[in-house]
C-alpha cells in the first residue's frame, strides 16, 4: 500500500488524479474500522492531516466557512461554537475525547450515514458543500450531495474542501438519544434551528430514515404558531408540533432500537427543543 501525505489541497487533487481509486484518510474513525474488519483493502491512501487549509475556518459576511478537516474538538471552540451552536452541541456528543480529536466534519459528510451527528444540523441550516477536483470547484447543497445510506454524488477525484452555513440568527438545539454518552452511534437525533429575522423554524432528523429528514409541514406550522414579537410558542402548540415532527420520521427496527421507540424519542426531543427555545 502506498501512502501519500500532501500538504496542500492542490497536491491532494493531483494525487487523486494520478492514482484513481485512492482512499482519502482524514481522521480515520470510519475508514480504519472498515479496514480493520477487512471490508476495505485500499491500494493507496492519501492522508489529509497535513493540509492546514482544510482545518481552518473563516467568516464571510453572514456565512461561516468550515474547513472539511476541522475536528469535532475544533468545532467546539468558542468562536465557531458561538456562530453555529447546534453544530457545537452535536460535536460534544461524538465519541470520546480521542475520537473528537481525530474525526472530521468532512469525513462525517463523506461517510453519509443517516446516523452522522453533523448531518441533521447541516440539513437544518441548508448547508452548502464545496467540492474540488483538478477540473475546478463546485458548490452543492447538502441534500443534493447525500442521496442514500452511505451514497453521495461526490465524483471520483473530488475532495470535500469546506462547508458553508449561515451564522446563527436565533436559538439552535441538537438533541440525541444513544445508549451511553461516549462511543455511541446515534439511535436518533433532532436539530431545531430558529431564524428570528426570517421568522422561520427548521427541523431535521437523524437516524430515522435512509437520509436526513426535513420536517417541512411541522416547520410551516411552527413558524405560523410562534408569537414572533414576544418570541414565544404556547406549550400546547409545542406538543402539537412535536407530534408532527415525529410523524415525519421513517424509522426501522434494527439492533440499536425499535422503530416505535425511535418515533417516540423523536417526539419527546422535538417537544423539549421547542420548550427550551420558546
Amino acid at each position: 500500500m502506498s501512502v501519500l501525505q500532501p500538504s496542500t489541497v492542490e497536491e491532494v487533487l493531483g494525487a487523486l488524479d494520478g492514482e484513481p481509486g485512492a482512499e482519502l484518510l482524514a481522521g480515520g474513525t470510519d475508514l480504519m474500522v472498515e479496514v480493520n474488519f477487512g471490508h476495505r483493502r485500499p491500494a493507496s491512501i492519501v492522508g489529509l492531516r497535513g493540509v492546514e487549509e482544510l482545518a481552518a475556518w473563516r467568516r464571510e459576511g453572514d456565512e461561516i466557512v468550515l474547513g472539511a478537516g476541522m475536528t469535532w474538538t475544533q468545532l467546539r471552540q468558542d468562536e465557531p461554537a458561538a456562530l453555529v451552536p447546534a453544530l457545537a452541541a452535536a460535536a460534544r456528543t461524538v465519541g470520546s475525547p480521542q475520537i473528537r480529536n481525530a474525526g472530521t466534519l468532512g469525513g462525517n459528510i463523506a461517510t453519509a450515514s443517516p446516523a452522522g451527528d453533523a448531518l441533521p444540523v447541516l440539513y437544518a441550516l441548508d448547508a452548502t458543500v464545496e467540492l474540488a477536483s483538478v477540473a475546478g470547484r463546485r458548490l452543492v447543497p447538502i441534500e443534493e450531495l447525500i442521496i442514500g445510506v452511505k451514497r453521495t454524488t461526490i465524483a471520483p477525484g473530488e475532495l470535500i474542501v469546506a462547508v458553508r452555513v449561515p451564522v446563527a440568527r436565533g436559538p439552535q438545539e441538537f438533541l440525541k438519544v444513544g445508549t451511553r454518552n461516549a462511543m455511541v452511534i446515534s439511535v436518533c437525533s433532532v436539530t431545531l434551528v430558529v431564524d428570528r429575522p426570517d421568522r422561520s423554524v427548521r427541523f431535521a432528523l437523524g437516524a430515522v430514515g435512509p437520509t436526513i429528514i426535513r420536517c417541512t409541514e411541522a416547520e410551516r406550522r411552527a413558524a405560523a404558531a410562534v408569537d414572533w414579537e414576544a418570541g414565544e410558542l404556547a406549550p400546547e402548540k409545542c406538543v402539537e408540533i412535536a407530534g408532527m415532527v415525529a410523524a415525519a420520521a421513517r424509522p426501522i427496527d434494527d439492533h440499536r432500537s425499535t422503530a416505535e421507540y425511535r418515533r417516540r424519542a423523536i417526539e419527546v426531543m422535538a417537544r423539549r427543543a421547542l420548550l427550551r427555545t420558546f
